[in-house]
């Protein structure tokens, strides 16, 4: 019997011990390098069933915080909410949960805040679809957050036959893909998406389709409509892209991908075979090897295109851009 209420209060403590303690801590404004009093802070945790809210108090005259509230193994993380806009610090296990410093910043509407350093076109043609996704990577050197609720944190051009098949997704700096809706503008085509920038990088993906074309290749009208960032047109290695003013800067050394400059804001692009980037087993290249087929991680890739082309369009705009002609369409 001894041994029996041994082994259950082990078991007891033991599971006492995976709980992981309450957060305390400081809000940090960043912008103006004090604490900042009277700001919502959340405890939110995810589960099978979404995000749920653990706790929630606000900073005192000093800034500091504290949540007392045990919550079970695995990752949680520690919000506020500031001027409207949200600020995450991860809490991964095995980090620190006392003595946290959780940034926010001042907010701001002033144009040029923070600035669009890649825009990217990525053209993926199946059978019976014509897959667009335009990659917006956004920089905001200041000490600000960034929002426009008038005429958005940032706009970007969709054609009429995909008005209503657009998803938004948006990565903030050091935090998870959200889903934010694509908002009409005055213009025709022109949508705009709210979400504030805070300092860092941003990255904006924004994905619809068109339907297949009678006569087996696709033709895409499309607009920049952002000129101090132009945008680079991009294809899987098995599709080519052409058109007035469409110039193959050559291919990306990772993933094979086709880039592409655009002469104007306006363009027409022809757009010949079919494939994936993400799916690299629609491109009908796969060798049977007679062995079991491993699928990579599609999202693996395509999160780091962003970054990769920019490097090689850094190479290629310093005059290395014959290093990748060999491999050219």
């Amino acid at each position: 019997m001894k041994i029996r209420v041994w082994i259950a209060g082990g078991v007891a403590l033991l599971s006492c011990s995976w709980l992981q303690a309450a957060v305390d801590g400081v809000v940090m404004n960043a912008t103006t390098g004090k604490p900042e009093p009277s700001v919502l802070v959340n405890l939110i945790q995810p589960t099978a069933k979404g995000m749920q809210t653990l706790g929630s108090v606000k900073s005192d005259a000093e800034g500091k915080f504290k949540i007392d509230k045990e919550w079970p193994p695995g990752p949680a993380m520690v919000q506020a909410i500031y001027q409207g806009a949200t600020y995450t610090l991860l809490m991964t296990p095995g980090t620190p949960t006392s003595g946290v410093q959780l940034k926010i910043y001042d907010s701001t509407n002033k144009p040029g805040t923070a600035k669009i350093a890649e825009d990217m076109v990525l053209f993926e043609p199946s059978a019976d679809r014509l897959q667009i996704s335009e990659t917006f990577l956004i920089q905001n050197p200041t000490k600000l957050t960034f929002e426009d609720t008038a005429k958005g944190s940032m706009q970007f051009y969709v054609p009429d036959d995909a008005a209503d098949k657009v998803k938004v997704s948006i990565t903030p700096p050091g935090g998870m893909p959200l889903s934010r809706p694509a908002q009409k503008t005055g213009q025709a085509g022109v949508y705009k998406v709210n979400y504030p920038l805070s300092p860092g990088d941003t990255r904006i993906d924004v994905d619809y389709s068109l339907p297949a074309a009678d006569s087996g290749d696709y033709t895409f009208e499309g607009k920049s409509i952002h000129p101090d960032s132009p945008a680079r047109l991009v294809s899987p290695s098995t599709v080519t892209l052409s058109g007035e003013g469409i110039q193959d800067l050559g291919q990306e050394p990772q993933t094979q991908a086709h880039v592409y400059s655009i002469a104007g804001p306006d363009y027409k692009v022809k757009i010949e075979g079919i494939g994936s980037l993400r799916n690299p087993q629609e491109n009908g290249q796969e060798e049977d090897l007679g062995q079991p087929r491993v699928d990579e991680e599609p999202a693996r890739v395509y999160s780091q295109l962003p970054w990769v082309l920019g490097l090689t369009f850094g190479i290629l705009l310093l005059g290395g851009a014959l290093l990748y002609r060999k491999g050219a369409a």
